[in-house]
């Protein structure tokens, strides 16, 4: 037999030999047949021991795959925004690993400022594609709970007050993490909205807020951003824990809504084994179990859903339908994201998504007040700028819980300032007074020693000196993500400032009145000297480029077009959960406000807020023409089309958001006096105008019957209301439902 043949006959039998294997590939690698098969042929070859190891973690951040199958582990990132620094196997400390420095992205507060569902999906894509490179398959974030009280410490990871807006903000998002072949686990299901004694108090609430505000997030989430994992809240509801609460899970998540994704619990939110069971729960991560306390390693095999379950099953007291159900979904998650071949390899700390985050920072920033013009500072004409204030050199990527990061860089807000101004003008700077003098926050050591010797009257003697001749004062201060502020696990103490900023600030406005206060916080906090001060910015927690952003709104490169995403009160008791006595409560809290949340209650008491829910301005002007409807009457299967137009009347090119709101003029049950329906945002170059259309259907004018269960249009006649926010209404129309 000749050379040439032996070759052949070779490779004739090594393609029989290849042929014959790919057809015996089995179904679960085989990435060309539906989920469905792969994870049904997937759970018939695993065992009972690998099941229960799969639906619990194995260390701090991952859970176990199947390492005889090739079905590879789940890696866990804490968001929502940015990639959370390695940790330890079995400890909170960091790794020690030097190439884990993300891009810290602005928190939710200020994607959700924009109201830019566009920047939402780049947000969801660049974060996902970070996510992607450090091999993380599930993303926990974003955060959808409603803003219900100024003093939840955790507002700032969420989107605000209003369930629509949330909602729109939320699905962009997710498809943009989930893109990358990286899960979104939306967080906390549900009613999470205070950190006091957040692991055992008892909400009370009824169906309707439940339903109309509560929800309508986290529904969006599941049905139109197709969320691949849901995570649990810590709180209780109905007196079970939500990570395995029978009514949130089985009834709502996967009965009403056809959740077929991963339900996460929240670290430690596991309590009850037999609860974990059946109501609804896939995986365990984070609990404390058989009295092993938060210094003890390989607690794993104690966790509820472990060898507690395990032995259940072989003692027969439960079968493995539950298990089965658990891990099918598990497998789902496994072949969309880490088993998926064709996803993209992402991309770490890149100029492309600071880049990103500079642009959502900078369309966040609400410009709130602007008395005399005194913003954008014009830099011809000023020669001295006092910076005043420790949150101007203080890093806010890192602390506030779950979500500090380790960022690549920060640009302060100082350093921002003396970037951009550089020698245009003098920038002198005095800390004013003494916050946090931490300078090390979980091995993230601060580019500037907080730590302060001089007293409290040295600092305000050298801040008034240095007002006082200066032509612009900005007074950088607000809330930081210490205890009792912005932060995980303790709610604020009261809606002041803390540090006895306002006491700084009425001194310093006294010698000089040319001040702007920067609120660089996540929540709205009281403004006693709203009067006296001219310019107020709400500066968020920023990220990465924080100072730069600011930098560029504060001289006029960016005009502002952020609006406010929750409503600022004068008092706490201008608030409903306030009003009415309910926060935090003890053992439970009662939602005595019901539906009436952020402007809805304002509206419903014709409180003045000190700045409204939608409110922020620009260096431009806007002029609304008249709403005007396509129909006078619509039937319930019908859509109706408003249209406006916005002119740019101002000098400067700039972007307006237009909202819609809708008022139901008379109704069975109580409804608020109107509520977000539509809203977009249109870019308008000086003197341009543009026409702006809302459509909508029975479902913007309906409210949840909790009689009957279900969701209710009623005939009558309503209003569609055109705002530049919830208190400056701009023109309505009167249609009517047949």
């Amino acid at each position: 037999m000749s050379k040439n043949v032996k070759v052949i006959v070779v490779l004739l039998l090594l393609n029989l030999f290849l042929g014959n294997a790919q057809n015996k590939v089995p179904v679960y690698l085989d990435d060309k047949k539906p989920i469905d098969q792969r994870v049904e042929d997937a759970l018939s070859r695993m065992t009972t021991a690998e099941k229960i190891a799969m639906i619990h973690a194995q260390s701090k951040f991952s859970s176990p795959g199947v390492p005889r199958l090739g079905i590879p582990e789940n890696w866990m990132t804490d968001g929502p925004h940015g990639i959370r620094t390695e940790v330890l196997w079995d400890e909170w400390v960091q790794a020690g690993w030097t190439n884990d420095s993300c891009i810290a992205f602005p928190a939710l507060t200020a994607l959700s400022a924009t109201w830019n569902k566009e920047l939402a999906s780049l947000y969801g894509k660049s974060i996902g594609e970070e996510a992607r490179f450090r091999n993380k398959n599930v993303l926990l974030g974003p955060g959808v709970n409603i803003y219900r009280t100024p003093l939840n410490g955790r507002n700032f990871e969420y989107m605000g007050e209003d369930p629509f807006l949330t909602s729109k903000m939320v699905v962009p998002y997710i498809k943009g993490v989930q893109s990358n072949g990286v899960a979104a686990c939306v967080k906390h299901f549900a009613l999470n909205n205070q950190e006091t004694n957040r692991n055992a108090v008892n909400v009370i609430v009824d169906d309707r807020a439940l339903y109309e505000i509560y929800l309508p997030a986290f529904k969006a989430a599941v049905q139109e951003g197709d969320a691949w994992a849901i995570m649990g809240s810590y709180n209780k509801y109905k007196g079970q824990h939500c990570c395995h609460n029978e009514f949130l899970l089985n009834d709502i998540l996967r009965g009403e809504w056809g959740f077929k994704g991963v339900v996460i619990s929240d670290w430690g939110g596991v309590h009850d084994t037999k609860q974990a069971i059946h109501n609804g729960l896939d995986m365990e991560f984070g609990s404390w179990t058989n009295g092993l306390t938060w210094g003890n390693s390989n607690a794993y095999d104690n966790y509820y859903l472990a060898k507690p379950y395990s032995d259940m099953i072989k003692s027969g007291e439960v079968g493995t339908k539950e298990l089965d159900e658990k891990v099918r979904r598990i497998l789902r998650l496994s072949f969309l994201t880490n088993m998926n071949k064709d996803r993209p390899f992402g991309s770490f700390g890149t100029k492309e998504h600071a880049d990103a985050g500079l642009k959502i920072a900078e369309e966040g920033i609400v410009l709130l007040q602007n008395k005399n013009n005194i913003l954008p500072i014009d830099l011809s004409k000023t020669k001295k700028i006092a910076v005043i204030g420790e949150n101007a050199i203080k890093m806010m990527t890192v602390g506030g819980g779950s979500s500090s990061l380790k960022a690549r860089y920060e640009i302060t807000p100082l350093e921002g300032l003396k970037k951009r101004i550089g020698s245009q003008a003098e920038i002198v700077y005095a800390r004013g007074y003494v916050g946090d003098p931490t300078s090390n926050y979980n091995g993230v050591i601060a580019k500037v020693s907080l730590e302060e010797k001089r007293s409290p009257a040295e600092l305000t003697a050298e801040a008034l000196k240095v007002a006082k001749d200066a032509d612009v004062v900005l007074f950088i201060g607000g809330l930081n993500k210490s205890p009792n502020q912005d932060d995980e696990g303790h709610d604020r103490k009261e809606l002041e400032l803390p540090y006895n900023q306002d006491q700084l600030i009425q001194e310093l406005v006294k010698v000089n009145k040319n001040l702007v206060f920067v609120n660089i916080s996540g929540n709205a906090v009281a403004m006693p000297w709203v009067k006296e001060v001219p310019g107020i910015v709400q500066g968020w927690f920023l990220g990465t480029e924080s100072g730069n952003a600011l930098a560029a709104v504060l001289v006029g490169d960016v005009n502002p077009s952020g609006k406010l995403t929750f409503t600022f009160p004068v008092k706490l008791t201008d608030n409903g959960a306030h009003a009415l006595g309910e926060f935090p409560g003890g053992d439970e809290v009662k939602y005595n406000e019901g539906i009436f949340v952020g402007y809805r209650w304002a509206d419903k008491q014709k409180i003045k807020p000190l700045f409204a829910f939608g409110h922020g301005l620009s260096y431009t002007t806007f002029e609304y023409g008249k709403v005007i409807a396509d129909k006078k009457q619509m039937s319930v299967g019908d859509q109706i089309t408003f249209s406006v137009k916005v002119k740019n009347t101002g000098s400067r090119e700039g972007a307006e958001i237009v909202q819609l709101y809708i008022s139901d003029l008379k109704s069975s049950l109580p409804r608020p006096v109107k509520e977000l329906k539509g809203f977009e945002k249109i870019s308008l170059k000086a003197g341009e105008e543009k026409t702006v259309t809302f459509t909508i259907d029975k479902t913007a004018l309906s409210f949840f019957d909790d009689k009957k269960h279900d969701w209710v249009a009623e005939p009558g006649t309503f209003e569609a209301l055109i705002g530049a926010s919830s208190t400056d209404i701009k023109s309505k129309v009167s249609f009517s439902l047949q």
